[in-house]
């Protein structure tokens, strides 16, 4: 169902994002959020304790889900040693 349907039935979506830093390419950044539009321009204005030092970013690829339950889990899964494994075996 197209993103549009889903706000015109007040559902939203949640977005697992990964970054990678325009200054130092090897840092990357795996976090959620509803918003990720205004979540990209916190994490460049510094707003982000975790991403300030590294920024500018960009968004390397995301993934949206319609249950933030599932968003979170797959967002911890990312960041735990198995999450990393699985990154580095993708092209990001």
């Amino acid at each position: 169902m197209p993103s549009e349907a889903l706000a015109k039935e007040g559902r939203r979506f949640h977005y697992v994002y990964l970054l990678e830093s325009l200054s130092s390419p090897d840092e990357r950044y795996v976090g959620v959020t509803g918003d990720l539009r205004g979540r990209l321009t916190e994490h460049n204005a510094g707003k982000s304790k975790p991403t300030s030092k590294f920024a500018p970013w960009r968004i390397v690829t995301y993934c949206a889900f319609t249950d933030g339950t599932k968003a979170q889990a797959f967002e911890r899964y990312l960041k735990s040693g198995s999450g990393h494994a699985f990154a580095r075996k993708r092209p990001w």
